[in-house]
C-alpha cells in the first residue's frame, strides 16, 4: 500500500502544480530567475568539461590511430563525430541534470527544512505550483534559447570561413585569376561509397584533394557519389586556386577534353 499511496500523493502533487498561477506577474519573474539559474549559471562549468572532454578525445585518439596508412586528418575526424554525435549530448545531459537537479533539490530541500514551505502553505500560497512550476517551464525555454545562441555563433563561424573561403576561390574565378593545368589523370584514390576519406589525383605534378564531406566554394563531388573524375586516363582542364596548406589546391573550373593526337 506504501507504494500505492506514494505514487497517489505524486499525482496529487501534480496535479496542484499544473494550475493557473495565482498571481501571472510572480510566475513570470520567478521563471526568469530559474532560467537564468539553469542556464547562464551552467555555461561556465559546461565549457570548462567540454573543453577537457574535446581535448582528451583528441589526444587518446592521436595516440591511438599513429598508422602511416591512415590519413592525417582523421584524428579531427574521429573526434568530430565521437563528440559531436555521441558525447556531446549524454555528457551534457548528466552533467547538467546533475547541476540543475541538485541545485533545484538543495533550495527545495533548504526551504522545507526552515517551514518556509509551511509558511506559504498558510498564507494560501500554492506552494508546489509557485516553486515548481516555474522550473519546469524554464527548462525547455531555456535549452532552446542556448542551443539558439550556439546555433547562431557556429552559423557565424561557418559564415566568416566559408565567405572568407567564398570570395578568395569563386571571386578569383569570376576575376579569371586563377592556375589552369592540362594533362592526363594520374594516381586517381577515389573515395569509397559510404567512406570518409578524401579523393585525389593528379595532373602534371598538381596534386588535388576533395570530400564531399569537407564543404569547400570548390568542386568536392567525389566519384562514388557522381563525380566526373572517375579514373586514371582522364584527359581534363581544371582550373584552381590555392587556398592555404590545409585545403591545398581548390578546383574552380573542370572541362573534359579530347586527348591530343
Amino acid at each position: 500500500m506504501n507504494g500505492i499511496e506514494k505514487i497517489g500523493e505524486y499525482f496529487l502533487l501534480m496535479g496542484r502544480v499544473f494550475r493557473a498561477p495565482d498571481r501571472w506577474r510572480m510566475f513570470w519573474r520567478q521563471m526568469s530567475k530559474e532560467m537564468e539559474k539553469q542556464g547562464l549559471e551552467s555555461i561556465l562549468i559546461t565549457l570548462i568539461v567540454s573543453v577537457f572532454m574535446g581535448a582528451i578525445m583528441t589526444l587518446q585518439t592521436k595516440l591511438n590511430t599513429e598508422n602511416p596508412l591512415l590519413p592525417a586528418y582523421s584524428t579531427g575526424l574521429v573526434t568530430r563525430d565521437c563528440i559531436l554525435l555521441e558525447f556531446s549530448s549524454t555528457i551534457l545531459c548528466l552533467l547538467l541534470a546533475g547541476k540543475v537537479g541538485s541545485n533545484i533539490a538543495s533550495e527545495i530541500g533548504t526551504m522545507r527544512i526552515t517551514e518556509q514551505i509551511d509558511a506559504m502553505e498558510i498564507m494560501g500560497v500554492n506552494s508546489a505550483n509557485y516553486l515548481i512550476l516555474p522550473k519546469i517551464v524554464a527548462f525547455p525555454r531555456t535549452a532552446c534559447i542556448t542551443f539558439g545562441c550556439i546555433a547562431a555563433v557556429v552559423v557565424v563561424i561557418v559564415f566568416l570561413f566559408q565567405g572568407h573561403m567564398y570570395f578568395k576561390t569563386v571571386g578569383a574565378y569570376q576575376r579569371g585569376q586563377y592556375e589552369v593545368v592540362e594533362g592526363y589523370v594520374e594516381n586517381f584514390d577515389p573515395m569509397p561509397y559510404g567512406g570518409h576519406t578524401n579523393e585525389s589525383f593528379e595532373i602534371n605534378g598538381v596534386y588535388f584533394e576533395y570530400s564531399d564531406y569537407n564543404v569547400t566554394s570548390g568542386y568536392r563531388n567525389t566519384k562514388s557519389h557522381g563525380g566526373v573524375i572517375t579514373g586514371d586516363g582522364q584527359y581534363l582542364k581544371i582550373g584552381y586556386v590555392y587556398y592555404n596548406s590545409t585545403y591545398g589546391n581548390i578546383i574552380v573550373y573542370i572541362e573534359e577534353l579530347s586527348p591530343p593526337s
